[in-house]
């Protein structure tokens, strides 16, 4: 497991600890567990279903992901 530091405004920060004691947990798993939500990621660990599922047999997609979102963007504002 990988430890990572984050930095809350004091309001979320005591709503935070206020749920862990609510749910007798960590603030850790707390995390932990709103975080998977908000992921999408099961139990198994792994990610959303949807990854890769939009594969365009084209090799350079990802190297030209900016300016393909440029492109598409600018016709969409068109419409």
């Amino acid at each position: 497991m990988t430890r990572t530091t984050i930095s809350l405004p004091d309001g979320l920060a005591l709503m935070l600890a206020r749920e862990a004691k609510r749910l007798d947990a960590s603030v850790s798993e707390v995390v932990r567990q709103a975080i998977t939500r908000h992921l999408g990621v099961g139990d198994s660990g792994q990610g959303p279903g949807f990854i890769a599922i939009g594969r365009s047999g084209k090799r350079r997609t990802a190297r030209n992901a900016e300016a393909i979102l440029a492109r598409e963007w600018r016709g969409a504002r068109r419409r």
